[in-house]
């Protein structure tokens, strides 16, 4: 069931996000921009740094900015869960995996 104005989904929980490649010449073109609002605070990482330190947040980044700008969006990026080895504490929901090939 699809609404597009609506909160109609489940929890997704996304592992091995290390292992996320990018093809060609992409893994060291993307930049991540951050800024901290001060003059001279704007930071740039490349996607071969992210991926290094913080695996987890490429994902998340990557889906938060597919979802709608509103609060519709901020409850929807909460049921994201994002882990960066095989390991999760969701076990108890008994999530159902799903092969992508």
């Amino acid at each position: 069931m699809y609404t597009p104005n609506a909160d109609t989904g489940d929890w997704v929980v996304v592992v091995n996000a290390e292992k996320v490649r990018m093809t060609g010449k992409r893994e060291s073109q993307k930049e991540y921009l951050t800024y901290s609002g001060y003059p001279g605070g704007q930071k740039k990482k490349t996607f071969t740094e992210m991926i290094a330190k913080h695996p987890d947040r490429v994902i998340t980044l990557a889906v938060k900015r597919m979802l709608p700008k509103t609060r519709l969006g901020s409850t929807l990026i909460k049921k994201l869960k994002v882990y960066s080895g095989p390991e999760h504490p969701h076990s108890a929901q008994v999530p159902v995996a799903l092969e992508i090939k």
